[in-house]
This record gives C-alpha cells, sequence and structure tokens, in this order.
C-alpha cells in the first residue's frame, strides 16, 4: 500500500525564492514525468520529508498535489547542505504501477550466527541489495537469517530468499555477508579478499531507485 505525502505546487524559482521556502520549513522539490517536459515544482513540509527519509525512502508515495491531483511516485534524488546536512532538495518520479522498477533496499540481518558463537566476525559487506519488481510488491527491507553460517562461510546475492514477485538485479555471487575469523587468526589473503568484496559490491549498489520510462 502506498504511502500519503501533500505537497503544494511552487511557482518560486530563483537562489532567493527558495532559501525563503526553507526558512519556511518547507523543502523545494520536483516531480517528472514520463518525459522531460512533464514536470512539477512543489514544496513539502521539511518534517515529512525527515520522517520519510527515516523510515522508508524507497517507498512508493501517493503524492497529492492540490490543484493537480493525485500521483503514484518515488524518491529518486535528495539533495543535501555539504555541512550542515540539512535536505536543500527532492526529486520525485511519477511511476507506472503496471512496470517494474529497480531500488535498493536495506538488508536487515536476523539471529547470531554459529560462527559468531565461536568467536568469529559477522560482516555486512553489502548494507542495500539492488532489486527488481512491480511497485505493489516493494518489500521495504529484506532481512537475511544468518544462524547457520560459520567461520569462513559467505552468504551471496544468489542465496537470498526474496518475496514472490521479486528478483535480485545484482549478480548471484556478489558476496552480501561474511563470517571472519577472529581478527588474529585473518591471514592477509583473508583480508585483502574480503577488502576486494567490498569494493566489488560498492561498485554495483545503486543509491536511488530506476524508474522505467
Amino acid at each position: 500500500m502506498s504511502q500519503k505525502l501533500q505537497a503544494e505546487k511552487r511557482e518560486t524559482t530563483s537562489r532567493g525564492q527558495l532559501q525563503s521556502i526553507r526558512r519556511q520549513g518547507k523543502v523545494p522539490g520536483i516531480v517528472y514525468g514520463q518525459g522531460v517536459k512533464e514536470s512539477t515544482p512543489i514544496t513539502v513540509d521539511a518534517k515529512d520529508v525527515q520522517a520519510l527519509l527515516r523510515n522508508n525512502p524507497r517507498a512508493v508515495l501517493e503524492l497529492e498535489v492540490p490543484g493537480i491531483g493525485k500521483k503514484n511516485v518515488m524518491l529518486t534524488d535528495v539533495q543535501r547542505d555539504a555541512l550542515s546536512r540539512e535536505v536543500l532538495h527532492i526529486d520525485f518520479h511519477k511511476i507506472n504501477m503496471n512496470q517494474s522498477v529497480t531500488v535498493p533496499v536495506r538488508i536487515e540481518v536476523s539471529g547470531k550466527s554459529a560462527g559468531e558463537k565461536e568467536g568469529g566476525l559477522l560482516q555486512l559487506v553489502l548494507h542495500e541489495v539492488e532489486i527488481e519488481c512491480l511497485p505493489k510488491n516493494l518489500p521495504e527491507a529484506i532481512t537475511i537469517d544468518v544462524t547457520a553460517l560459520q567461520i569462513g562461510d559467505n552468504l551471496t546475492v544468489g542465496d537470498i530468499r526474496l518475496p514472490d514477485g521479486v528478483r535480485a538485479a545484482l549478480d548471484a555471487d556478489t558476496v552480501v555477508i561474511a563470517v571472519l575469523a577472529p581478527q588474529k587468526e585473518r591471514t592477509e589473503d583473508e583480508v585483502e579478499a574480503m577488502d576486494d568484496a567490498s569494493e566489488e559490491a560498492a561498485s554495483q549498489a545503486n543509491t536511488g531507485a530506476k524508474v522505467e520510462e
């Protein structure tokens, strides 16, 4: 079910006008349609934006703009101040509920691995996994049970049990979770292998939703 978000249409474009909007406790944004020319400048209450980013930034939203109506959208970009981290601008993209989207979804770990109980270290190589599905099937998170993992075991994208209607958009052999030996017992080769796996996973991960035109 889509989350609801209220917005207002705006006409302001200058830097001074945008700063005035932010001082009023609102965040300027834009809603893109199926084509480049189909865009609507909006403002959203800053508290609503923070709640969205804190709870589920990948959610399917029912965005209502008075005078325009309701649109099914997803958040695709967030611009922040480099120092204060204040949200300066947000981008939404209108989606077709009958077309697949590709979205990174956070990973949640369930249980304590057998390897950890023996003194090993559980390493979450990926904090998100990119998936493809219809918007109605989009999960808030992917939960992975790690209780059976022993020291030296890796869990890959191909090992994840995904909900019905959801498929992984990353290579099946991409390492998601690893259980390392206690630090004093790790060889240089093992440490280097995990560093390589982390770099490869980071290069494949996407920071925003991809919405098909």
